[in-house]
């Protein structure tokens, strides 16, 4: 029933369609019922002309060049920030509300960065610039554990390695990997595809994600530290993050030090932690129950195990984050957003 003849419901776009952000943002406004009365698919010119299925009907995709954005009141850019740095202004001069997956504009002062469980009064009046950025995939998890955490105990310090994915870098990591890993097991010697990670990520541990900036750290590690700042709205929040690239098809997880201001009880840190929306606390292996991204669950949660408090820092805990990054990380923060400007009635 997501397609509908109602003049209310909004016409959506999807720039990247064909990604697999975009692929699993089609799989979620299916699967969460979505009202539209218009679906356009847009990618690039060598993606035109491709049908995909959305639900019961197949819906060619549309070159980027040739689409008309007047044509959507609302738009998903996931398509790389050159894309959306070049065609977000575009979509906004055409009246279409943009909701951008990359980090073009992420740290924009007159656009707000959203996480609806946590930030989600940023949206109580249409954002002026016309656009909305959705967080890295690693930020989302981790704000939406942190902010309660923060409200109840208060936090001085947070420390975050992160073991990503190669669906991170789209379906093009993830052919990267699979291709690598077969020439590895026919020849340990064979020369690896590195294109996307480098070095080749098959059976080996990449502790580098994006450029290196003259401090040391990576771009990938200095926008959890921005973002997360700026989505809690706690500008001196001391983050500190080592990001790093393991050989897993899909599923980010990340081990986690949260400093706070006063003792953490940890029985009452897994109650706080498993009433919150969309998080489901794991028994921390006492029973089999060993969190990994091969054994996630509901691909829609975020998945918290390991909880310890510091036995030398009663102030420190310590847990285990495990999400899919392509859902959690990504295209359903995004379809959040979205509900919740049709819900303050912004769409």
């Amino acid at each position: 029933m997501p397609l509908v003849d109602d003049p209310l419901a909004p016409r959506i776009a999807v720039v990247g369609a064909t990604g697999a952000v975009g692929g699993t943002l089609l799989e979620l406004i299916e699967d969460r019922g979505l009202r539209y009365r218009e679906l356009h698919l847009v990618a690039s010119a060598r993606s035109a002309g491709l049908e995909i299925r959305v639900g019961d009907r197949d819906y060619r995709v549309t070159d980027l060049t040739a689409f008309h954005f007047g044509d959507a009141d609302v738009v998903f850019f996931s398509a790389g920030h050159a894309v959306s740095r070049a065609w977000v202004p575009v979509a906004v001069a055409h009246g279409s509300l943009v909701i951008d997956n990359t980090f073009a504009f992420r740290m924009n002062a007159d656009i707000p960065l959203v996480v609806p469980q946590v930030n989600a009064a940023e949206l109580d009046r249409r954002p002026p610039a016309g656009v909305i950025a959705n967080p890295n995939s690693v930020t989302i998890p981790l704000v939406r554990v942190v902010r309660d955490v923060e409200r109840r105990w208060g936090v001085r310090q947070i420390v975050v390695s992160t073991y990503q994915a190669a669906s991170g870098s789209g379906h093009s990591g993830i052919e990267e990997l699979q291709e690598a890993s077969r020439l590895a097991l026919q020849d340990p010697q064979a020369q690896m595809p590195a294109k996307e990670f480098s070095p080749a990520l098959a059976f080996n541990v990449v502790p580098q994600i994006g450029q290196v900036l003259a401090n040391g750290f990576t771009l990938q590690e200095q926008k959890l530290l921005q973002e997360s700042r700026k989505i809690l709205s706690l500008p001196d929040l001391d983050v500190t993050a080592t990001c790093v690239r393991v050989p897993v098809v899909n599923g980010h997880s990340a081990a986690v030090w949260v400093e706070c201001l006063s003792p953490v009880d940890r029985t009452e840190l897994g109650k706080l932690l498993g009433e919150l929306e969309g998080v489901t606390v794991h028994d921390d292996g006492m029973h089999g129950d060993v969190l990994t991204p091969a054994t996630l669950g509901d691909p829609n949660h975020i998945h918290v195990g390991r909880i310890r408090v510091s036995p030398t820092n009663p102030n420190g805990f310590l847990l285990w984050l495990v999400t899919d990054n392509l859902r959690v990380g990504a295209a359903l923060n995004a379809l959040q957003i979205m509900e919740e400007l049709v819900a303050k009635g912004h769409l």
